[in-house]
């Protein structure tokens, strides 16, 4: 997890001469702000205390300079709007003001004008909100509670500085894109050089080739290694009722070894992020057989923070990768038989998936054919975690611009068909059929990332900072 953040402090100077300590206590105030910040996996810039116009063009300077993905203003005390105007005017990062006052009441008895000073936090946020319109920009976002023992701003600050690790991945992305869309799916198609518009990222041209180097000439050791963790990680039952699965063969777990590792050296040598690929090859040849094994190394991968996306869906692969920076997980996931009788839907895909959040060791099958693709090998079997559940699909509009549509719901208790992929009973409001319903009539894609928790707000912040059209599904 990477990002960093920008925190300075807003007042008003003609205060200090006046009220003797004032300052400091400023200072104090912003002090257990930043130490507050510094504990939640981010790098942390602090530009000081901007206390008027001149301040504030001169903490513009060294704000440029430093790169930062999201910027905090710590509104310690009220402060005139030119202390703010330039740097809202002039930054294109995201902007939260934060007005965390250290009493939750004055003492009204014993009040004077410094303690009330001390927790004027909140004074100058609507002229900052007025400002910001008036320089031709989005209201910015505002937290609102106590300095300390605010649980629930505490949670506003976690989950801004979550935001801030997506933003900062996404623009430095580099994704690697092999093959072709399965079949001309005309849902899956999308010019990543708008990919590269809405999210800053790279996308990198990648050919078999490059994979089956590494595929073709294993290292003995590393192959060695990559058996033993995929037996460490997963269990291999023995078949249930499915006839095209088998327990796990030697060879299918050699093969899914090889290809891992093959998989993690071109990782390494492109220098990737993530990956999007669709591929077949020729029947019967190594590189058939390469191509479609990649679903194990694909799950260790995509548990270790690194989408792997199939059927070439790169929209779906920032969706993984947005779903895994705010630490939800993110599987590749697409809509299963529908269940009437508890009122619920299957979720899941052949692959790839993100382990991090099964609910169990997940399960690998061998499987005699990987259903409506070439291949055969090993495949992926689990459910995510029991408890809420958050859905990110990303499409294309009419426009032609990427557009997000968000649910969220609740992976409850239920059985999944012993098939060798992942499954999880998903339950929404008010009903299966009104939600899948709306889902549909916001024209989504066919897959969609699939996570743990309850994020759509957050998903909802970055689709508004990335000027995104974002659908939210409500959840009732």
């Amino acid at each position: 997890m990477k990002a960093t953040i920008g925190i300075l402090g807003v007042g008003h100077a003609a205060y200090w001469p006046q009220f003797d300590g004032l300052l400091d206590v400023m200072h104090q105030k912003m002090d257990i702000f930043r130490k507050k910040v510094e504990k939640l996996q981010v790098d942390v810039v602090d530009f000081g205390m901007v206390d008027d116009s001149a301040s504030a063009y001169r903490a513009l300077k060294e704000i440029r300079k430093q790169d930062i993905d999201l910027l905090f203003v710590d509104m310690v005390t009220y402060a005139t709007s030119a202390t703010f105007a330039p740097l809202i005017q002039s930054l294109n990062i995201p902007i939260v003001l934060v007005a965390l006052q250290p009493l939750a009441a004055m003492d009204y008895a014993r009040g004077t004008t410094f303690i009330q000073l001390c927790n004027d936090d909140v004074c100058s946020v609507p002229e900052f909100c007025a400002v910001a319109v008036r320089m031709g920009k989005r209201v910015p976002e505002v937290i609102i509670g106590t300095l300390e023992g605010d649980a629930q701003a505490d949670e506003e600050v976690a989950s801004w500085c979550r935001i801030a690790h997506v933003l900062h991945d996404l623009k430095t992305a580099r994704i690697g894109l092999m093959g072709h869309v399965l079949d001309t799916m005309y849902d899956m198609h999308v010019d990543p050089a708008l990919i590269t518009r809405t999210f800053g990222c790279h996308v990198v041209p990648m050919e078999p080739e490059q994979i089956m180097v590494h595929y073709r000439n294993p290292d003995p050791t590393e192959l060695a290694t990559m058996v033993e963790r995929i037996k460490g990680f997963f269990d291999t039952p023995d078949p249930v009722s499915d006839n095209i699965t088998f327990c796990l063969k030697q060879e299918d777990l050699d093969t899914a070894a090889r290809a891992a590792v093959a998989l993690e050296r071109a990782i390494e040598e492109k220098n990737l992020t993530g990956f999007a690929y669709y591929y077949e090859a020729e029947e019967g040849s190594d590189m058939r057989r390469m191509v479609t094994n990649f679903i194990v190394g694909n799950s260790l991968l995509t548990g270790a923070g690194f989408p792997m996306c199939g059927e070439f869906d790169l929209k779906t692969c920032m969706a993984m990768l947005i779903m895994d920076r705010l630490e939800i997980g993110g599987s590749f996931a697409e809509f299963h038989p529908m269940d009437f009788k508890q009122g619920s839907i299957l979720v899941g895909h052949d692959g790839p998936h993100h382990i991090n959040i099964a609910d169990r060791k997940p399960v690998l099958r061998s499987l005699s054919k990987y259903h409506g693709k070439p291949g055969s090998g090993a495949g992926v079997e689990f459910k995510i975690k029991e408890g809420p559940l958050t859905m990110l699909g990303i499409t294309v509009n009419a426009a032609g611009l990427l557009k997000f549509v968000v649910a969220e719901g609740e992976s409850l208790q239920g059985e999944i068909p012993p098939t060798g992929n992942t499954n999880t009973h998903g339950f929404f409001q008010p009903d299966l059929k009104t939600f899948l319903k709306r889902w549909m009539a916001e024209a989504p894609t066919h897959h969609f990332a699939l996570g743990i928790g309850h994020r759509a707000h957050e998903i909802e912040k970055i689709a508004r900072i990335l000027d995104i059209d974002c659908a939210v599904i409500p959840n009732k």
